[in-house]
């Protein structure tokens, strides 16, 4: 009776086969820790040999192949707080609903309103998210050819100067850091942008990103460096 049950399971949980174990895990992650004042939304490519419905390949990834993961983790302590598996097409996903939105909005869920700032990328930040995390903040880099940004995102400066432009309680940063490069960044947390007085003047919003964003980039490294596998004689 094992089997044909597991193949039940599998046709509404494509993970079900180390859902009971995955889904304690977070929970005590989220019961037993209490995060500081940053917090960094981030996704990571667990590599694997073997197939399934849901693995992915990244070109971008050191492993190329592997289990997709959607984490929240700890500035401070790179502490893995949150995080589910990719596994495709999400129907409970509200329908017009970018699929960044949802994923911050569940990883955030068991901190709204705990006065907690999210950093995130490109692929994530986007008004409307600004605008939902009320209660909590944001800083996030985004691309400068969205449409919700106005034209003059992509307009060509002088190097190493900076625009701020604000809408409600949502502060952009655009900043010119290369000869035909700019980097926007969208802010909830700081009400003013303040400028560096070194030579690249550096506004405060590109200095906190590039200091809160590496949560889950470093907790990814941790994982590598720190293997679990067996001792062979191989």
């Amino acid at each position: 009776m094992g089997p044909p049950a597991n193949r039940a399971c599998l046709q509404t949980d494509k993970f079900s086969l180390v859902s009971d174990v995955w889904n304690k895990f977070v929970q005590n992650s989220i019961a037993c820790y209490k995060p500081g004042a940053n917090i960094t939304v981030n996704e990571q490519l667990f590599p694997t040999k073997a197939w399934c419905w849901f693995t992915q390949y990244v070109s971008s990834k050191p492993d190329k192949s592997g289990i997709k993961s959607w984490l929240a983790a700890d500035v401070d302590s790179k502490y893995m707080l949150n995080g589910f598996p990719y596994l495709g097409k999400d129907e409970s996903r509200p329908p017009g609903q970018r699929l960044g939105e949802n994923v911050v909005m569940r990883l955030m869920e068991p901190f709204l309103g705990k006065g907690r700032n999210v950093t995130m990328d490109n692929f994530f930040t986007s008004v409307s998210l600004a605008k939902k995390l009320v209660s909590n903040s944001m800083v996030g880099i985004i691309n400068k050819n969205r449409r919700e940004l106005p034209p003059s995102a992509q307009q060509q400066g002088e190097l190493f100067t900076t625009s701020v432009l604000k809408h409600e309680r949502v502060i952009l940063t655009v900043y010119r850091c290369k000869p035909r490069k700019n980097i926007c960044l969208l802010s909830t947390l700081h009400p003013t942008v303040a400028i560096n007085n070194d030579a690249k003047r550096k506004p405060e919003t590109v200095t906190y990103y590039n200091a809160t964003k590496v949560g889950v980039e470093i907790l990814d490294q941790m994982a590598r460096l720190y293997s679990v596998k067996g001792g062979t004689c191989r």
